[in-house]
C-alpha cells in the first residue's frame, strides 16, 4: 500500500506581523542605499557588516569572508530537512552614480512622493533587503523547514563576480554541496501602459569580451602612412559592425515570445506567436530592433564596440592598438566555433584576445520553485503575465548553474517602465507600495517552498 505524502504549510505570514516587517524592510532598504558600496572599489564590506549587525540583533549565526581587502560576503544558514536546499542571492556592489545628472544624492536613500531613491534601488539592494525579510520572518516564526535556507550577499556582481559569488564557488564550494535551489536578481515585473508583465529568468546570453588588437609601422603624425595599425583596426572593427551574425530562435527564446505575445499589439503579437517563422521575413528583424532592441537582441549573437586605446600622443602614429568588444552569445552557442567566425570577419592581421566567457546553461521550470513562484505571483497581481525569460545581460547565476543548480532570477517587483532606466542611469528609484507588496510574495513564496512538515509518510 502507498499513502501519499501529505504536507501541511506552516504559514509564516500567520506567525510574523507582516505589516511591521514591511515597516522594517522600508527602514532597511533606505540605510542600506546610504552605504557607499560602489564598484569599484567596492568596499563591500561596508554592506556585510550592515547585515552582521541585523543578523547579531534578531541572534542568527552569520560568517564574513573577504576575497580582498574590503571585499566583503556575508552568508547566515537557517538549517532545515534533507531537502535541497535554497540560496538567496543577492549583490552588494553597485555601478557609479554622477550626481551631476541625479535630482538628488544618489545615496540618500530619501523616501519621497512614494519612491525610494538611491544607487541600487533597483540593482539590487532592494531584491538584497527582501530576501533578508523572508530570511529573518523564516526566523522569527520559529517554524521547522524542510530544507536549508541560506541567505547570501556577495560582492563585485557588477564587475564579473570573481570577488564574489565567483570567489565563493572557487574557495568555498562547500558552501553550495546541499543546495538545489537559487534566487537570485535578472527577473521580475515591469508595468507597460498599465499591463503588468512578470517573468523568471532561466538563462542568459553568455558574454563573450574581447579585445582585438592590430601593429603596424609607427611614425609622425604629419606624415600619414598608406597602412598602420590604426587603420587596420577602423577597417577590422567596420567589417565586424557590418557583419550579420545568424538570426536563429532557440527554444528557451521562442519560450519568452510566446509568453508575452498576448501582451503586445499587432503586428507583434502574432509575429511573437511564431518568431521563428516570422523572421524569414528580413524587415521583420529591422522592425523589431526599432520596436524593442531588448527584445530584439535575443534573436542572435550580438558585439558592440566599446573601448579603444591607441597613441599616447595626438602626433604620434603608435606601433599598436585596440579596441574591447562586448559580444553576447545565445545559450547554444559553441564559443570556438563563433570566435573562428569572428576571426574570419576582422581578418588574419588582428589578434583576438578571450578576457571573458562564461559557460551557458539553461534552468528548467518543471520545478515546484518555480511554480509557487507563478502562483504566488499571480495570486498577488491577477492579470499579469508570467513568463520564463531569456536575459540579454548577465548575472551572477552562470556560477551556480555550472554546478548543477537550478537558478531563477526573480524579484517580487513590478517596475514602472519610466522607472527602468534607472538601472546603471540616473535618478535610480523603487516605489515603497513595490517593497512593502514584495516582502508579502517573497515571504509567501519561500514558506510554501520551505516552511513545510510532513504529516506522514509510508511506503
Amino acid at each position: 500500500m502507498i499513502l501519499v505524502l501529505l504536507v501541511a504549510p506552516q504559514h509564516v505570514s500567520a506567525q510574523v506581523d507582516l505589516e511591521a516587517l514591511q515597516d522594517e524592510a522600508v527602514g532597511w532598504l533606505q540605510e542600506y542605499i546610504r552605504i557607499n558600496t560602489i564598484n569599484p572599489p567596492g568596499n563591500e564590506i561596508r554592506g556585510a557588516e550592515f547585515f552582521a549587525r541585523l543578523f547579531e540583533a534578531e541572534g542568527i549565526e552569520y560568517e564574513i569572508a573577504e576575497s580582498a581587502p574590503g571585499r566583503g560576503n556575508i552568508w547566515a544558514r537557517l538549517e532545515g530537512g534533507d531537502r535541497p536546499g535554497i540560496v538567496l542571492l543577492h549583490h552588494i556592489d553597485v555601478v557609479p552614480a554622477d550626481e551631476r545628472y541625479w535630482d538628488n544624492d544618489p545615496l540618500s536613500g530619501e523616501l519621497r512622493d512614494g519612491y525610494i531613491y538611491g544607487r541600487g534601488a533597483l540593482d539590487t539592494k532592494t531584491s538584497g533587503i527582501l530576501h533578508l525579510a523572508t530570511f529573518i520572518a523564516l526566523h522569527r516564526s520559529d517554524i521547522p523547514l524542510n530544507r536549508d535556507v541560506v541567505f547570501m550577499a556577495t560582492a563585485d556582481e557588477e564587475a564579473g563576480g570573481f570577488f564574489g559569488a565567483g570567489w565563493l564557488v572557487e574557495n568555498r564550494s562547500e558552501l553550495f554541496n546541499d543546495i538545489g535551489f537559487l534566487l537570485n536578481e535578472g527577473g521580475g515585473g515591469s508595468v507597460v501602459e498599465g499591463r503588468v508583465q512578470f517573468g523568471v529568468e532561466v538563462t542568459q546570453k553568455v558574454p563573450y569580451w574581447l579585445r582585438l588588437t592590430t601593429t603596424g609601422e609607427p611614425g609622425h603624425g604629419s606624415r600619414p602612412l598608406v597602412s598602420y595599425a590604426s587603420l587596420k583596426l577602423i577597417e577590422a572593427l567596420e567589417r565586424l559592425r557590418l557583419h550579420e551574425f545568424e538570426a536563429r530562435i532557440i527554444p528557451a527564446v521562442d519560450s519568452h515570445f510566446r509568453g508575452m505575445a498576448a501582451r503586445h499589439p499587432e503586428p507583434w503579437q502574432s509575429r511573437f506567436e511564431d518568431l521563428g517563422s516570422a523572421i524569414q521575413e528580413p524587415e521583420v528583424l529591422e522592425e523589431l530592433q526599432i520596436y524593442n532592441p531588448s527584445l530584439h537582441t535575443l534573436t542572435r549573437n550580438t558585439c558592440s564596440i566599446t573601448r579603444f586605446e591607441g597613441s599616447n600622443k595626438i602626433n604620434v602614429v603608435s606601433p599598436e592598438v585596440w579596441a574591447e568588444i562586448d559580444c553576447r552569445l545565445l545559450p547554444d552557442q559553441d564559443p570556438q566555433l563563433w570566435l573562428r567566425e569572428v576571426q574570419d570577419v576582422v581578418g588574419p592581421e588582428v589578434e583576438i584576445e578571450v578576457l571573458m566567457g562564461f559557460t551557458p546553461a539553461v534552468s528548467t521550470t518543471d520545478t515546484q520553485l518555480y511554480e509557487m513562484i507563478r502562483d504566488v505571483t499571480l495570486e498577488e497581481l491577477p492579470g499579469a503575465s508570467f513568463v520564463p525569460q531569456v536575459q540579454g545581460g548577465f548575472t551572477d547565476s552562470h556560477f551556480f548553474r555550472d554546478l548543477g543548480i537550478v537558478s531563477y532570477g526573480y524579484s517580487a517587483t513590478a517596475t514602472p517602465a519610466e522607472d527602468a532606466g534607472g538601472v546603471h542611469g540616473n535618478n535610480e528609484r523603487v516605489t515603497e507600495e513595490n517593497v512593502r507588496r514584495g516582502v508579502t510574495m517573497t515571504v509567501k513564496i519561500l514558506e510554501r517552498f520551505a516552511a513545510t512538515r510532513p504529516i506522514s509518510e509510508e511506503e
